[in-house]
């Protein structure tokens, strides 16, 4: 089986261009023609950052809103920063498939970098490397080809495929953009949005648990080549759920992130 090599092909200059064509290994598990939100979330972290104007500077929060499913095919960027400065920034960038209807937005403060600044040293969330911990293949995509491709899995603790919190280690399989390495905080989105997925409480043959949101707070950039989160997805009983997650590199905590769930029943054919 031949995988495409990035989950986007750039629609012209790869440095410069806006546009992109996504690839099926972007595709979610709802639907073969939608795309996983976890790619998005990468290139729209990836063109904030370009668009940013603090140089070598660190993303600490990334506020995502899903309006509504991203296509798998064409989609386009659009970024403003919304507050300049030297020290501290706040860009927005809109994404769409090239008709003007915002699909996705991010909201990502950016702050300058200070060498030698203090750091919390904090116990590591997994007590099994990646090394060490299982790898596993996600049974419920519809296509051969998808999402679940993009990474490579080794659970320390649960099971893509069984529901229940779950601690789970990841390292990229492809680039993000064709032509480009794929930076560990572009790697972290990648993987970040599938942690109401590794975590699961229903069924997803018999429940729809989508996500409108997805939030992230970070102390510190991810480093390496393996990232990893531990996820727990709580119930509220009124059709609505929440996902948290610790965000982990192999030397420590990285952040947290949250998801909104919109739970119902799925409808039969």
């Amino acid at each position: 089986m031949e995988l495409p090599t990035a989950l986007y092909v750039p629609d012209g200059d790869g440095s410069t261009s806006t546009r992109f064509t996504a690839t099926a290994l972007t595709i979610g598990p709802w639907d073969a023609g939608l795309q996983h939100a976890g790619p998005p979330a990468a290139l729209l972290l990836r063109e904030a950052e370009r668009a940013g104007g603090i140089d070598d500077g660190q993303t600490v929060r990334l506020a995502y809103d899903i309006f509504a499913p991203v296509p798998v095919g064409p989609v386009r960027l659009r970024s403003s920063v919304v507050r300049p400065g030297r020290r501290v920034e706040l860009v927005e960038t809109v994404l769409d498939a090239g008709d003007d209807r915002p699909l996705m937005r991010l909201s990502a403060w950016r702050m300058r970098t200070a060498e030698g600044a203090q750091a919390t040293a904090l116990p590591h969330p997994s007590a099994t490397g990646p090394e060490e911990s299982r790898a596993e293949t996600a049974a419920f995509f519809t296509t051969e080809v998808a999402y679940h491709r993009a990474l490579d899995w080794r659970f320390a603790e649960g099971s893509f495929n069984a529901p229940g919190p779950a601690t789970a280690w990841t390292r990229p399989e492809c680039e993000l953009v064709a032509g480009e390495p794929m930076t560990p905080l572009q790697h972290l989105l990648v993987m970040t949005d599938a942690a109401s997925g590794i975590s699961a409480a229903l069924d997803w043959t018999t429940d729809t648990f989508a996500n409108v949101d997805l939030s992230l707070a970070l102390h510190r950039p991810p480093r390496g080549e393996w990232l990893g989160m531990s996820a727990t997805t709580v119930l509220g009983g009124a059709g609505a759920a929440q996902c948290f997650a610790v965000l982990f590199d192999t030397e420590g905590p990285v952040g947290r992130s949250s998801q909104s769930l919109f739970v119902e029943p799925r409808r039969r054919p």
